[in-house]
């Protein structure tokens, strides 16, 4: 009877495979490794090829214009500063409102005269050795109180603003958020505002305060300027949390709180950013124009708007002392309105 062939030894489970050297890992140019080799080097290998490829993919180089790594996506935030310093516009208004907030804080650095000290004697003169721009018809110097001017024209525009942004973002971004009876409120309270004309409220309201200081003005600016800002946030806050992020964060049992701080506001405060900045400007003219009627600011406060209105009845025999004090106006609300053009362009995602 033939003999029967011997079947091969299986390996057994408690036999260890026999070692075998590991094979070249996928690295740069090199070859890839051979199947036995893939399989005698078991978990460790696999973990080191896996490092070793992990590792290059966090070596992209950066991208074609230096900005960094590729593989890290960057934020609107970053994406439009980016934008914003290459933005030509920005960077000329950005130097003349620096200058602007220097001049307000520090008025001495270029002026070292007294803006409340006239000589009627100098009375409409033009520009001498020293005073450059003239005098105005009180005998006042125009260059002192053109610089001193822009102290209380900034002031007023930016606490308004700040008043304006903070009240009308809480009130539209509550009301966008919750809906229901005290978004309807809160609707029919906005469109009441929006029938008030802004200088007519002026004239009404200013009229029968008596203090000289910036405030009622601030006051007034807030009451009537906080509607625009409360609808704008009103309706970022209503898109902002339709999205799905907003979604899995309530499905996860997120307060109301935490959605408002760290989901809703980062991402629907834009558009408040841009109007308000842009609203910054309106407020500095605004101002201006309260004091030429009158009823803003008043004497002895140094104001652009008061030396317009009191440079106004001498515009033929002296006109340098009412063209500087408004050049300076004009300069400072263009430089605010390119500003806020820079800053919309570069947060609107439908401008990349």
């Amino acid at each position: 009877m033939p003999e029967q062939p011997t079947p091969p030894e299986q390996p057994r489970p408690d036999r260890p495979l026999p070692s075998m050297p590991p094979g070249p890992h996928l690295s740069g140019g090199g070859r890839a490794p051979e199947d036995g080799a893939i399989a005698a080097t078991g978990m460790g290998g696999a973990m080191d090829l896996a490092t070793e490829e992990g590792a290059s993919l966090q070596k992209v180089p950066g991208g074609p214009d230096g900005t960094g790594p590729q593989d890290r996506p960057r934020s609107l935030w970053s994406d439009a500063w980016r934008d914003l310093r290459r933005n030509p516009v920005f960077i000329i208004s950005g130097l003349v409102i620096l200058f602007l907030v220097v001049i307000s804080l520090w008025p001495s650095l270029i002026a070292s005269g007294n803006p409340l000290k006239c000589d009627l004697a100098k009375s409409q003169e033009g520009s001498q050795p020293g005073h450059p721009f003239g005098y105005n018809g009180q005998g006042c110097d125009v260059y002192t109180r053109t610089v001193y001017g822009a102290r209380v024209s900034v002031t007023v525009g930016v606490c308004a603003t700040l008043g304006v942004a903070i009240l009308g973002s809480v009130l539209g971004g509550l009301a966008g958020f919750f809906g229901g009876a005290w978004d309807a409120v809160l609707s029919r309270i906005t469109d009441i505002f929006f029938a008030i004309p802004v200088v007519l409220g002026g004239l009404v309201l200013l009229s029968v305060v008596t203090s000289s200081t910036i405030w009622p003005v601030i006051g007034f600016m807030v009451l009537l300027g906080w509607p625009q800002i409360s609808r704008i946030a009103r309706g970022s806050v209503i898109t902002t949390k339709q999205n799905d992020y907003v979604q899995a964060a309530r499905a996860l049992g997120a307060s109301n709180s935490r959605m408002l701080l760290r989901h809703i506001t980062p991402n629907a405060i834009a558009p408040v950013i841009v109007v308000a900045t842009i609203a910054l400007g309106t407020y500095i003219s605004l101002e201006a124009t309260l004091s030429f009627l009158g009823v803003g600011l008043k004497p002895p406060t140094v104001s652009w708007g008061i030396d317009i209105s009191s440079a106004s009845q001498y515009i033929r025999t002296a006109p340098h002392a009412l063209l500087w004090p408004a050049g300076a106006l004009a300069v400072t609300v263009l430089a605010f309105i390119m500003l806020g053009d820079a800053v919309r362009d570069a947060l609107d995602p439908k401008l990349r």
